[in-house]
């Protein structure tokens, strides 16, 4: 599958990219609305093509896909206009700025017959997977998940996590992450209840700290920032145990990770050698199109983690518990 590349965003020239170059897969070509900015990251990064808007790449008769990794305010707009070139689409997370539009999006793509994924990488890692497995087969009753994902900003105000404009806010940035994990493990939350900070007086939530609730008492807290040091992780809570995992979301393709549970009062650690969660995200990206079968990250899994976020910031908007509205 040959790629084409919408922006020279970071986290596309440090990780997608040479995760999609390191597969079986390629790159063919990279757009930016600075010409030289294309031609450069085109040049260093051994790209044969580059152009200077997005739609000349999506005209592109040689491109089979592209990667979304544009500002969040535009993953809808440029999501579509690929899907009404007949492209395939791995869009960054967040998809769309709500759960609306997000199914939306979809929907267009179903109609135009291409495949979306959103990228939430960290589901492509095995220790994901073995930690749904845990908790589902190994574990009782669950009864609380917490969830963070914070790092520091520091001062960089310009930030476009920080602007209002382009759907910023650590919540969409961050605490995504949080809140996919917990529903992974507790499904879909009936209620949210949140609050927020926006200590760099930009008009979004620096930090912000929820609690999705569940039948049954069920709960979970879920926290995303940009205030505080790296930390990413989980810690599930059982009625006869409970599973931790630290590094959880950002993790280096050479970095041994460890998966720890205990069931019964016998603990037990698992280890996993370093993977690129990045190429095997392009990798089941790729499969699921290649095969005509729904992504790993499918629909479902986009617009329900969109209807969650949504509550939560409403909730830190008004200071009242909001109902998830979920489907």
């Amino acid at each position: 599958m040959e790629f084409g590349i919408l922006s020279t965003a970071e986290i596309g020239i440090e990780s997608v990219i040479p995760a999609i170059q390191a597969s079986e897969h390629t790159v063919g070509a990279i757009a930016s609305r600075d010409g030289e900015r294309a031609r450069t990251v085109a040049e260093d990064m051994g790209i044969e093509r580059s152009y200077g808007s997005y739609d000349a790449l999506l005209a592109d008769e040689d491109i089979d896909a592209v990667y979304n990794p544009l500002p969040n305010s535009h993953h809808a707009e440029w999501t579509r206009a690929a899907a009404d070139a007949g492209l395939h689409i791995l869009c960054e997370k967040p998809l769309a700025p709500d759960a609306e539009t997000a199914r939306a999006v979809f929907e267009h793509c179903e109609e135009r017959g291409v495949t979306l994924m959103e990228a939430f990488m960290y589901r492509f890692h095995p220790r994901t997977e073995r930690a749904r497995e845990i908790v589902s087969e190994e574990l009782g009753a669950v009864r609380h998940v917490e969830s963070t994902f914070t790092f520091r900003i520091g001062d960089r105000t310009d930030d476009i996590r920080l602007a209002p404009d382009l759907a910023g806010g650590a919540l969409m940035d961050v605490g995504c992450y949080a809140v996919s994990a917990t529903r992974g493990f507790l499904g879909e939350p009936n209620r949210a209840y949140a609050r927020a900070a926006d200590t760099y007086d930009a008009g979004v939530d620096s930090q912000l700290a929820g609690m999705l609730e569940y039948d049954g008492g069920v709960t979970a807290h879920v926290t995303g920032g940009f205030d505080t040091p790296l930390t990413n992780g989980y810690r599930v809570l059982a009625e006869d145990g409970w599973l931790r995992a630290r590094d959880a979301f950002s993790v280096d393709p050479d970095q041994s990770v460890s998966l720890t549970y205990q069931v019964d009062g016998e603990k037990r650690t698992e280890t996993f050698g370093g993977v690129d969660q990045y190429r095997l995200q392009v990798e089941g990206f790729a499969d699921a199109v290649e095969r005509g079968e729904t992504p790993r990250v499918d629909r479902a899994e986009t617009v329900n983690n969109m209807a969650a976020i949504d509550a939560l910031a409403e909730a830190a908007e008004h200071g009242t518990p909001v109902p998830v509205e979920h489907r």
